[in-house]
Order: C-alpha cells, then structure tokens, then sequence
C-alpha cells in the first residue's frame, strides 16, 4: 500500500493559512493523512510576544494560544484535505468542548500537536485535538471549524 501522507515546513503552511507572526503558531507539519489526521510542531520560544505578561518571572503559554495551534493545524489539516473546495475560503474556529489543560507549557518546550478528523458536514469540520510536550499530555480538546461566509 502507497504512503499517503505529507509533510512540509513554513513555506508551505504560509500558503495554506493567513496567520503571520505573532499569530502564526504551527512551525511544522510532522505528517498528514487527508480525511485522518495531522501532525505539527510548534516551538514555543521566549521571544513569544505573550510571554512578557504571562507571567512575568514564570512564564507560561495561555492555554488559549494552544487551542489556537491546535485550530490552525485543523485548518492546514482541511485545506489540505480538500483543496479544491476550500482554496479560497477561509476556515475559522467554531466551537470547542471537552477541553482539559493537564500541564503548563514553557519556554523550551516543544508542543506535538496532533488532530483527528471525528467529523465532517459541508461547511463544518470537527476534531479531536491533544497536543504533547516529550510525550506527556498538556491539553486536549474537540474542535470545530466552519467556512466564514
């Protein structure tokens, strides 16, 4: 059976997503198996915008800008797996449930993120999203996209 899944660095995610810095927050897409899954990284630095108020002398990633890595990827995730029927749409977050925070995420760390596609109507996408930091559970979430109409 023929390897179907994909992989590819920022070039690649600048043509599939209008998010630029500071808001980019997907540097790698690890693999990707259309109508499955995806895999990417984010690095999270010190030179992160958000870390100069959150906290100052500890800082950690707001759980918000995890999700939003985890729904950037979706969006990288659907584009890809429907390229005809999205190129020129624009994907937006939706909706969230089930979301856990079970540990912080710092400077150095390296965030997996890792997406499954549970379902798809026409305008609607939903996935279970977990992201990793060396193997052990940070967050995880279901996720909704929608076309912006």
């Amino acid at each position: 059976m023929e390897d179907k899944s994909l992989q590819f660095g920022i070039e690649r995610i600048f043509d599939l997503l209008p998010h630029r810095y500071p808001m980019l927050m997907v540097d790698r897409v690890l693999e990707l198996v259309p109508n499955h899954m995806v895999k990417g990284i984010k690095n999270v630095t010190i030179n992160e915008a958000f870390f100069q108020g959150h906290f100052p002398g500890e800082p950690i990633m707001p759980g918000v800008l995890i999700l939003e890595a985890m729904a950037q990827l979706g969006i990288i995730f659907a584009k890809e797996t429907d390229p005809e029927g999205l190129a020129d749409k624009l994907l937006v977050f939706a909706g969230m449930d089930r979301v856990r925070f079970r540990k912080p995420v710092v400077p150095g760390d390296q965030l997996i993120l890792e997406l499954k596609l549970l379902k798809r109507k026409r305008f609607m996408w939903k996935m279970e999203g977990k992201a990793r930091v060396d193997g052990a559970l940070v967050a995880e979430a279901e996720l909704m996209a929608a076309i912006q109409k």
